[in-house]
């Protein structure tokens, strides 16, 4: 299983928020470069970037930094998400050096982009699918859809995505502990991998996680618990790869 580390990106900064929520922020550095680079340092195989003003305002607000850091550290491979709505920002990030495109609220309101995407850019696409009590949640997290997360998760798997992030918003950012339970159900109901995310406070998530990662479940995200402090990266990092 692998600890992939999250960096937000809001107006240059490698933030990290609470529930989505843009106004309740807080900046963990100014150089989200120097950032990148200490998760590479600490064994970081994959790093998970979030273009914060692009998820907001439709399109990409910080691909020059996204871009620096695919750059200075070409053994990590990057996935990124945030403001991906059309064919031509994927292509971008693609051409820059980005393994992993994330499509997120876009997969909600037009699933057919999904499918034109997987077909265009095989093993690249990844669909992040957040969600609160089973149902997915769109637009940065504002807006609960009726649609059930696992049913979509089956759909997205037929259109040949190469995995989805799962993450549960009710505890993403607020160091809650993981939903193991509803992480593990989805993972047990398609056959692409889970990325689990939201809520990893510290090693014993990791733990709990890795027990059912032969669910289907590939990799974890965590963002706040290792810039807070709560959760030892590298150590992390090596016991997540022992599952």
């Amino acid at each position: 299983m692998l600890l992939i580390p999250a960096i937000d990106l809001k107006e240059g900064k490698c933030v990290r928020l609470r529930q989505g929520r843009m106004e309740d922020n807080t900046v963990f550095s100014d150089d989200p470069v120097a950032v990148a680079g200490r998760w590479a340092a600490a064994g970081a195989k994959r790093i998970h970037l979030v273009d914060l003003d692009g998820a907001f305002a439709g399109k990409p607000k910080n691909a020059g930094i996204i871009h620096e850091i695919v750059a200075a550290y070409p053994d990590m491979a990057v996935q990124i998400g945030g403001g991906i709505r059309d064919e031509d920002t994927i292509q971008a990030y693609l051409d820059a050096g980005v393994e992993y495109v994330i499509i997120g609220s876009k997969a909600v309101t037009a699933p057919h982009f999904v499918r034109d995407m997987a077909l265009e850019f095989p093993r690249h696409i990844i669909v992040g699918l957040d969600a609160k009590d089973g149902k997915v949640a769109i637009d940065g997290w504002s807006k609960l859809s009726r649609h059930d997360v696992i049913d979509m998760a089956q759909h997205f798997e037929e259109d040949g995505v190469e995995a989805i992030v799962y993450t549960d918003i009710s505890r993403d950012g607020m160091m809650a502990g993981v939903n193991v339970e509803a992480t593990a159900a989805l993972a047990r109901a398609i056959r692409i991998p889970v990325i689990a995310s939201g809520g990893i406070t510290n090693i014993d998530d990791i733990r709990a996680l890795g027990e059912v990662s032969g669910d289907g479940i590939m990799g974890a995200i965590t963002g706040r618990a290792i810039y807070e402090g709560t959760l030892d990266f590298a150590e992390a990092a090596k016991l997540a790869q022992t599952y």
